[in-house]
């Protein structure tokens, strides 16, 4: 954050990166479904890219523990604006655009490596996973933490935990159940299964 030239390098890639470009596949639209058969859901989810808002969900049911790519926030006084306001500056020539509210530095609203994730957010993921009926860990190793313990968590206080994910987790063995299938077909299917 200290380098004028990493931060311009840094808003030029953001430019051109196909991250914001990207677009919900079957599995966002899974859950959304879910949701709106009357289920009640909660997406507690390490991405950054706001994919399952775009395929419908209500932003309250998501909580995303990473933080989100699709905004900006000022490292000073924590202002935030949509990440395309933030774009269309850099494009417009600004190669390192400050805060407009206090002139400070802006970054995306991610957590950057070396940063603590946010302790409110964990506090309320781990009440969430502790509440579950029914955890299922999708398209994630179980092995970053403090995010990968929500998974043991949910088992340990009586969820029926379910794995999706192509290669063996750390959690495999607490599972109910344990699908190695690609998401996209997969998730769909399991989660028209959990509606019934």
């Amino acid at each position: 954050m200290a380098d004028p030239d990493v931060r311009r390098r840094a808003w030029r890639m953001r430019v051109d990166s196909p991250a914001l470009r990207a677009r919900p596949n079957d599995a966002h639209r899974a859950i959304t479904e879910l949701e709106r058969s009357g289920v009640p859901v909660r997406v507690l989810t390490q991405n950054v890219d706001g994919l399952h808002q775009l395929a419908g969900l209500p932003a309250r049911k998501v909580l995303e523990l990473h933080g989100t790519a699709r905004t900006s926030v000022c490292t000073g006084c924590h202002s935030r604006s949509p990440m395309e306001e933030t774009l269309a500056r850099v494009r417009a020539g600004e190669e390192d655009p400050p805060c407009r509210a206090c002139g400070g530095i802006l970054k995306s609203a991610t957590v950057m490596f070396g940063q603590r994730l946010d302790p409110a957010v964990m506090a309320q993921a781990l009440a969430i996973a502790k509440a579950s009926d029914v955890f299922v860990a999708v398209g994630t190793s179980l092995k970053v933490q403090p995010a990968a313990s929500l998974a043991g968590t949910a088992a340990e206080y009586g969820a029926r935990l379910i794995v999706v994910n192509a290669e063996p987790t750390p959690y495999d063995a607490l599972a109910d159940e344990v699908v190695r299938e690609p998401i996209g077909m997969a998730l769909p299917a399991l989660l028209k299964d959990l509606a019934a």
